[in-house]
């Protein structure tokens, strides 16, 4: 049996999947040397992605972002991977167009073997601390929370991907600007039944972020392991409602990104 057809057996009939959560940084490669220098290598970003046959993938910083904020109508990057995994269903966005955007990383990917219904997009504003960039003052531009629904083993599941301010890298914290974290909480908060919500939190002391998530119900599968290059943080999370119990989990370095992939694999309660 292929790892297709194991992946098919697992979600159609055993009601457990297969989850990756993975910043891809706009596909630039790790060079402990030369981070911020390092080559775009998309084939081994899409080997890394592929590499997990998860059933659900949900990335961050698909595509790098351009001067001024232009958005392409259709971003190669997410164009590669599409392809790539062609017998998925997709849900893509870009957060609004800003002409203040930085040359980083933008655009998030919900990817599903099962189909997609309901999506949607929510942005979650900015407080406008100041920061300099290579000599300008700038402020932060706006992050985004997407969503689907899909059925999985005849079990309606809701899934949510994020990428929240890294408040660390302005000399400020998420605990002094709490308000993007609290509009995740309201998403999550609106949903009934079984709910997974991944992505790129951003927070550098993680305590308080995992105590806000439990005290609205949900759990992280993992706290402990560092999940980004660059500084000993986890970024990186699963969270899941009481209706889903985690099987298993990774934490998998790759040098396809500055962050590591973050595997789980989840039954229904």
């Amino acid at each position: 049996m292929g790892t297709g057809d194991a992946a098919r057996k697992r979600t159609g009939t055993m009601g457990k999947f297969k989850v990756l959560q993975f910043n891809m940084q706009f596909g630039q490669s790790w060079d402990d040397a030369r981070p911020d220098d390092a080559p775009i290598n998309l084939d081994l970003t899409i080997a890394e992605i592929c590499s997990h046959d998860a059933d659900l993938i949900l990335l961050q910083e698909v595509e790098q972002a351009r001067a001024g904020g232009e958005q392409s109508g259709s971003p190669s990057n997410f164009a590669r991977i599409k392809a790539a995994l062609s017998g998925y269903d997709v849900f893509f966005s870009f957060p609004k167009a800003d002409p203040r955007e930085l040359p980083f990383g933008i655009g998030q990917a919900i990817f599903s073997r099962t189909p997609l219904s309901n999506t949607t997009r929510v942005d979650i504003p900015s407080p406008p601390v100041p920061f300099e960039f290579r000599g300008e003052q700038k402020t932060p531009t706006d992050r985004l929370i997407i969503g689907a629904q899909t059925t999985i083993g005849g079990r309606a599941l809701t899934v949510f991907n994020t990428h929240l301010l890294a408040f660390f890298m302005l000399q400020s914290s998420s605990e002094e600007h709490p308000g993007q974290r609290q509009l995740v909480i309201d998403q999550l908060k609106a949903c009934k039944g079984p709910t997974l919500l991944g992505g790129d939190f951003n927070v550098s002391k993680h305590g308080s972020l995992i105590k806000q998530f439990a005290d609205a119900g949900y759990k992280t599968v993992q706290d402990s392991e560092i999940t980004w290059r660059r500084r000993p943080y986890v970024l990186d999370h699963l969270f899941y409602s009481r209706e889903l119990r985690p099987v298993s989990h990774l934490v998998q370095p790759t040098m396809s990104s500055d962050h590591h992939a973050l595997v789980a694999e989840f039954e229904f309660v």
